[in-house]
């Protein structure tokens, strides 16, 4: 049965793997393969500025997120005063049963429960399964985003109604 916890600091080396396992398949498109897997082995570093999702299915890891608040300090590509979610990965043998979609869903709650007006991620075309995800949830596209190691990003958001 799939559970929602927070990050433990045990989770550190299993969070790293998971992010480089999670990414493998778009390595061909990223032009330089190893840079990105030392960005992504420190995906635990960002438990000190954000909070981070874990999915476990049977006490195993299999999903994560980081989800930073609006106050945090973020790229200047994202709007001001905006929560981001990032880092959004789960491992391949746990495709197609929601997962991302229950992370996803637990960033735009807490975003929400913060009375929130809009949430924002930045993700890539290739990332075909990810983006179609997002859409259906709501997210648009607002701007583009840096490339990463030859790979176009760009930035979504989802208003959340919280105008009150």
């Amino acid at each position: 049965m799939l559970a929602i916890r927070s990050f433990k600091v045990s989770d550190k080396d299993k969070l790293a793997d998971l992010a480089v396992l999670a990414f493998q398949e778009y390595q061909q498109a990223y032009e330089d393969w190893p840079a990105l897997v030392k960005r992504l082995r420190c995906f635990a570093e960002l438990a000190s500025s954000a909070d981070i999702f874990v999915a476990t299915i049977a006490n195993e890891i299999v999903g994560a997120v980081a989800y930073v608040g609006a106050q945090s300090e973020k790229a200047d590509y994202f709007p001001d005063n905006t929560p981001i979610i990032r880092m959004l990965v789960v491992a391949p043998k746990a495709r197609g049963q929601g997962i991302g979609m229950k992370l996803t869903q637990a960033c735009i709650d807490k975003a929400r429960s913060g009375k929130n007006k809009q949430i924002a991620l930045h993700t890539s075309s290739i990332m075909k399964s990810a983006l179609t995800m997002y859409l259906a949830m709501g997210f648009e596209k607002t701007a583009d985003a840096p490339t990463l190691l030859g790979v176009d990003y760009g930035v979504y958001v989802k208003r959340l109604g919280n105008d009150d």
